[in-house]
């Protein structure tokens, strides 16, 4: 039996990543998994390991009849579902000339989309049980602009003004959200990321760890903090720059060389 304190969480994106630590750090604790993603063997291969408390679910976040299909399979199996943890992302790494459209396209359907689809799907659900809490794995490049992943920022960030703006149309009713911006972390989209040349400002910045990046959502997810940046003491800066495109462009100069160092020398230490 779970511990009474024991939530169950609905977390996307939890094949790998950020998503599978979430799940691993949560059952840990005592907590209750579902774990949703596209890669249904992958879900399962980390429930698997996770014992009852876990169960994978296939879930497309893009489409509306895969959302009532999953949360139909939490609630049956858990009874309820107390926090949607929207983490799954793609990414498709090229200067915008270089990226398909279609590309694009997808880049904000499952990126913002996504999240907005399955914020709105659990809702009625929520209000039926008189609770819920909504945490949004975003980005810190819903803040800056970054080239080789333009669309996927321009996604975050609509992702975070869409998070905010639906919030504040639940200001009074019993619902909790948190937004997370995690900095850049070791997971298969950094290495994604580091196959390409086209965005060294991924690499300007010591990245941190999927498990760390769970143990930040879980104590954000915890204490219902509106919103946390990585690192928090970049964040008058990352602000700031956000909304000075001339700063912007200056600080992406020096951070692209530095990020080119920086990929050099991971590409040196994995040969």
């Amino acid at each position: 039996m779970p511990k009474k304190s024991s939530k169950a969480l609905f977390v996307t994106g939890a094949a790998s990543g950020i998503g599978a630590a979430i799940a691993r750090a949560a059952v840990a604790r005592g907590d209750r998994v579902v774990l949703a993603d596209i890669n249904l063997a992958g879900a399962k291969a980390v429930a698997g390991d996770l014992g009852d408390a876990a169960l994978a679910v296939q879930l497309d976040i893009t489409d509306p009849s895969a959302w009532e299909s999953a949360l139909d399979v939490a609630w049956a199996r858990f009874g309820r579902v107390d926090v949607l943890i929207n983490n799954a992302a793609v990414v498709h790494v090229g200067r915008a000339e270089n990226v398909a459209l279609s590309q694009h396209q997808q880049t904000v359907n499952v990126n913002f989309m996504g999240p907005l689809t399955g914020m709105l799907a659990i809702l009625p659900r929520f209000e039926a049980e008189g609770r819920g809490q909504f945490v949004t794995v975003c980005s810190m490049t819903a803040f800056l602009p970054f080239p080789g992943l333009a669309s996927y920022a321009a996604a975050k960030h609509a992702l975070r003004a869409f998070h905010h703006g639906f919030a504040i149309e639940q200001r009074n009713s019993p619902f909790a959200f948190s937004i997370i911006h995690p900095t850049s972390t070791e997971t298969p989209m950094l290495e994604q990321e580091a196959a390409s040349d086209e965005a060294p400002l991924c690499f300007s910045s010591t990245s941190v760890s999927a498990d760390h990046v769970a143990g930040v959502v879980l104590r954000a997810m915890d204490r219902k903090t509106v919103e946390v940046f990585m690192p928090p003491d970049r964040a008058k800066t990352v602000r700031l720059l956000g909304t000075n495109p001339r700063r912007l462009k200056a600080m992406v100069e020096q951070g692209e060389a530095i990020g080119a160092e920086r990929l050099k020398a991971r590409r040196a230490a994995a040969a």
